[in-house]
C-alpha cells in the first residue's frame, strides 16, 4: 500500500474513531499525557477471564494520536493479559501501519502506553522497560 493510503485510513479512524467513550464497570482504567504536544487520553478496560473484554478510551489530541487510539483499542480486543503486556512500539507501527517518525512516534504510542500500564496496574505489577520508553 502507498502512503497516501495510510495516511487516508489514519483520517478515517480519526474522524470516525472506534471504541470512543467510557465504560463505566471497567475493571482498569489509565490516564496519559504528551506533555511536549497536549495530547490525553483515558483507557478504560474490561478483564474477563484473563482477556480483553472491552476497551474504551476518552482523549482529545491529533490525528495521530486519536486514530491510533482507535485502531490499538480495535487491535486489543479479545487479546489475553500476556499478549497485551507483550506489545512495543513495533506492535503500534504494524496496527497503524506507517512508521510517523522520531517527531511524531509519542503521539502514535500514546494509547498503548495507556493500556499497557492499564494492564499492568491491573496486574499489580511495575511497567516493563518497553513502555516505560514509549
Amino acid at each position: 500500500m502507498s502512503l497516501d493510503i495510510y495516511a487516508e485510513r489514519l483520517i478515517q479512524y480519526y474522524e470516525r474513531p472506534h471504541n470512543k467513550g467510557k465504560i463505566s464497570d471497567a475493571s482498569v482504567h489509565m490516564h496519559e499525557e504528551n506533555v511536549t504536544c497536549g495530547d490525553v487520553i483515558t483507557i478504560y478496560l474490561k478483564i474477563e477471564g484473563g482477556k480483553v473484554s472491552d476497551v474504551k478510551f476518552e482523549g482529545d489530541g491529533c490525528a495521530i494520536s486519536m486514530a491510533s487510539a482507535s485502531m490499538v483499542t480495535d487491535f486489543i480486543k479479545g487479546k489475553s493479559i500476556e499478549e497485551v503486556e507483550g506489545m512495543n512500539v513495533g506492535t503500534v507501527m504494524q496496527v497503524i501501519g506507517i512508521d510517523p517518525g522520531p517527531a511524531r512516534l509519542h503521539c502514535a504510542t500514546l494509547s498503548m502506553r495507556a493500556i499497557k500500564g492499564a494492564v499492568f496496574a491491573f496486574e499489580h505489577k511495575p511497567l516493563d522497560a518497553s513502555t516505560k520508553e514509549m
